[in-house]
């Protein structure tokens, strides 16, 4: 009797420390929650260039922040000029554009805090592959856009006030056209996209930047990179938080978590590695500090 019962107690303590183990384990295997307190003012408004957006990059790495940080950052693009004249009317709480005269006429008039360089790619110049004007072998912009001028070769150009118009104005300089009397000269007044297939349908040469070219080279079959990353082709982006002594409404603390988190080692991975899969090269270049 006394051997049964020391059985059926060794029997009721196996039972017991199984039911023990099945217990931790299912404790430990379960995944933890975390949540992230939503931040008090939690939309963040960035005015932007349409290159960042259009080329994918702030799509890509945006919603990483957003989901770190409780944040949502309501993005909206058009050209530097109008990027930035949406921010000095109260609608935006951070810059992110790519024209250093007018980014530094934002600070200075007081509407910017300042003005940071985080990332560039180049601007390239696209156009027909049999390249009519023969600018391939240019050693840099300005000789070819006076090769492209000798030649009467169509150009279309974004004629918008955006960063990347300005920086063709720089290149060409006082030999720029008229669209009014030169014809082959096409003054869109348009974003970058649209003048890219406005290029492709008219055998045209047009001034992109490289990120947006290749994100939408699938659709532009009659154009190649004809001439690209020359010295007076870099293309340098900038990010500037609103000042909220100027302007009214700015999300300040908003702004600084994001200009703080686009400043990071997580975010420069994020930037360096963007195009890579998709493209065989990364679209922009973080600047080292």
């Amino acid at each position: 009797m006394k051997k049964l019962l020391v059985i059926l107690m060794a029997i009721a303590m196996v039972f017991s420390l199984a039911a023990c183990g099945g217990t931790a384990e299912e404790t430990t295997g379960a995944p933890e929650e975390t949540t992230v307190k939503a931040p008090e003012n939690p939309t963040i408004r960035m005015s932007t260039t349409t290159s960042v957006n259009d080329s994918g990059l702030l799509p890509a790495i945006l919603p990483v922040f957003e989901q770190k940080t409780g944040y949502k950052v309501e993005v909206q693009s058009a050209g530097t000029g109008a990027a930035i004249q949406k921010a000095k009317d109260g609608n935006a709480d951070l810059i992110l554009v790519h024209s250093k005269a007018s980014e530094e006429e934002f600070v200075n008039e007081g509407y910017g805090v300042e003005r940071i360089p985080f990332m560039f790619n180049y601007f390239v110049i696209v156009g027909p592959k049999d390249d009519p004007a023969g600018i391939k072998d240019c050693e840099n912009a300005a000789a070819a856009f006076a090769k492209i001028k000798g030649a009467g070769s169509k150009f279309v150009s974004r004629g918008d006030e955006s960063g990347t118009h300005k920086a063709e104005l720089k290149i060409w300089g006082e030999d720029k056209p008229d669209a009014a009397v030169d014809t082959w000269y096409i003054s869109a007044g348009q974003g970058m996209g649209a003048c890219l297939s406005m290029a492709n349908e008219q055998n045209a040469y047009c001034l992109t930047d490289k990120a947006t070219f290749l994100s939408n080279k699938d659709s532009l079959q009659g154009l190649d990179i004809i001439l690209g990353e020359g010295e007076d082709m870099k293309n340098t982006y900038s990010v500037i938080e609103c000042n909220p002594e100027k302007l009214d409404g700015v999300n300040t603390e908003g702004a600084k978590a994001l200009i703080d988190w686009i400043l990071s080692e997580e975010a420069d991975a994020l930037i360096a590695k963007y195009g890579e899969a998709e493209y065989g090269q990364a679209l922009f270049t973080v600047i080292a500090e």
